[in-house]
């Protein structure tokens, strides 16, 4: 699933699994890892000073296009987990890899992607390169 490139920039944020994020047996819904993706996506976002609202103010939404997640062991109620999140690609799409681990015993639970792109605010057209400003934020350009 990972290309394993080497994170442009990372974050890590913790979680406790709250009882409403649970199935009736006390394990994490399937549905509420992309939450905890979002989650730190904007974290990482709000790093580099180009959140969701940042973006729109330059002139393009990013919506999702594409979204992995790949399951490897359950959490539960109450388990404290941390999610990692690291953009790999940015030139013409904004990559991002996520990996959730168990906080004190460091398992994978879960592992995926999101893949992101530039819209033009004004003509609602695809850029098929990343806005200047995205590797202005990345400290690229």
């Amino acid at each position: 699933m990972s290309s394993r490139k080497e994170a442009i920039c990372e974050i890590e944020t913790k979680v406790s699994v709250p009882f409403f994020d649970t199935d009736p047996m006390g394990v994490t819904w399937h549905g509420n890892y992309i939450k905890y993706f979002e989650i730190a996506r904007c974290k990482l976002l709000d790093k580099i000073d180009f959140g969701y609202i940042k973006m729109v103010e330059a002139g393009h939404s990013w919506p999702v296009v594409d979204l992995r997640v790949k399951y490897v062991k359950p959490s539960i109620f109450g388990q404290d987990i941390l999610i990692w999140a690291g953009i790999i690609e940015y030139e013409n799409r904004l990559k991002i890899e996520y990996r959730i681990t168990d906080q004190h015993g460091g398992e994978v639970i879960t592992k995926g992607f999101t893949i992101q792109v530039a819209v033009d605010n004004q003509t609602g057209e695809m850029c098929f390169d990343s806005p200047t400003i995205l590797k202005t934020k990345l400290g690229l350009e």
